[in-house]
């Protein structure tokens, strides 16, 4: 064999390791270059999970008072409200009684004149008089032909004809005394009378006015009665606490107006139904009001007794989701949000009670999105504590 030359051999020893260098660099360019991408897309999507993390402020619900009354907002209303209108039209001579003033039933309101239907009176009963006349003439001709028929002087059929004619006659006369009667009627509503006890609220007439005859317009209205010896109050009572609107049972009334004073009032009626709208039920609660202290159209607030203690939480009103399904508060668990179902007490404003649903060891969102739903993951930044009012038990 021919010997290679020592310079050849390192020549192609040194290739080799250039080729080898070569492929290192090339090998940890690669690795590098994989690696920085591999690492970006994992940063990258990190902070993408990170940022559908929704940061959420929470509150801690704090405890009330067990509660043995509930207290709600009502308005007192006349037993008896009646609008007085006119029957009949005419001018207005004159009216007796003014706003305020205390009527009994029977008593003269006011004084109508009427000319055109005085003047339709007098036709109407003279039109009656004509036709009990021609009824007498037809009696007196049906039993003369009668009486001629049964000799044959006259023919059955003349003699059928005057009894029709009687006939007639008479439905005549009755058609014109109802008439008469309704004229009648007429006139007796020129003067305006009080249907029941009671005080004018509202006049809504004078001295000279023409005057309408029924309830064509709200302004019609000669004057309006309002029966306050007792009143009624009509209340939305929760469903949660339907209990203590009992038949029967007594209520508390306290008004602004009396700050030192309560009145007490029944529980007389309800509707005893659950309106599906508002969640409540309507309540009616008379209160006797003899001296007239409590006036209609009073704000009052209506203490109802509860069955049994009640416990509630409080939190703040702007963590209330309101939903189509009903009331909700978004409550974190386990890093995620869940759409919990409650039921309100009491509304003080700022916060509400919460009586259903809450703990005070569940952590409540402060104002939610209203896209936020159950199992949305969530970060708590900020944890802040509830503040428990003190209800004014007038609220």
């Amino acid at each position: 064999m021919p010997e290679i030359k020592p310079e050849r051999k390192s020549a192609s020893r040194l290739a080799l390791l250039l080729g080898l260098a070569a492929a290192v660099a090339l090998g940890v360019f690669i690795y590098f270059g994989i690696h920085g991408r591999v690492e970006a897309a994992s940063t990258l999507q990190h902070e993408t999970e990170q940022a559908a993390v929704e940061d959420v402020i929470v509150v801690s619900p704090k405890t009330s008072g067990p509660i043995d009354e509930v207290v709600l907002p009502g308005g007192t209303q006349p037993y008896v409200n009646s609008p007085i209108y006119a029957r009949t039209n005419g001018y207005l001579v004159k009216w007796f009684f003014d706003i305020g003033a205390k009527v009994k039933q029977g008593d003269l309101l006011a004084i109508i004149d009427t000319p055109e239907v005085d003047k339709q009176l007098l036709q109407a009963r003279a039109d009656l008089e004509t036709a009990k006349s021609n009824l007498a003439l037809s009696k007196t001709t049906a039993d003369r032909w009668q009486g001629l028929v049964k000799t044959r002087s006259v023919s059955q059929q003349s003699t059928d004809q005057a009894v029709d004619n009687l006939s007639a006659t008479q439905a005549s006369v009755d058609s014109y005394a109802a008439n008469v009667h309704r004229l009648e009627d007429l006139v007796s509503f020129e003067k305006v009378y009080a249907p029941f006890d009671g005080v004018i609220t509202v006049r809504n007439t004078d001295t000279g006015w023409l005057i309408n005859a029924g309830a064509g317009s709200p302004s019609a209205e000669l004057f309006q009665l309002s029966q306050i010896s007792t009143l009624r109050i009509f209340v939305a009572v929760p469903e949660v606490y339907s209990r203590a609107a009992r038949v029967g049972s007594t209520a508390s009334l306290t008004l602004d107006e009396f700050p030192n004073e309560t009145f007490h009032g029944k529980v007389t009626r309800t509707s005893q139904s659950i309106d599906l709208a508002s969640r409540t039920l309507n309540t009616e609660i008379d209160v006797d009001n003899p001296t007239g202290r409590l006036l209609p159209g009073a704000y009052v607030h209506v203490h109802l007794k509860l069955p049994s203690q009640t416990r509630s939480v409080i939190i703040p009103a702007n963590t209330l989701l309101f939903r189509s399904e009903g009331l909700r508060v978004g409550v974190v668990r386990n890093g995620h949000a869940q759409l919990v179902p409650i039921t309100i007490g009491v509304d003080y404003g700022a916060t509400v009670q919460v009586v259903s649903g809450l703990t005070t060891a569940d952590q409540v969102i402060v104002s939610p999105s209203d896209s936020l739903i159950s199992g949305t993951p969530v970060r708590i930044t900020k944890t802040t504590a509830g503040t428990a009012p003190t209800p004014d038990k007038k609220q």
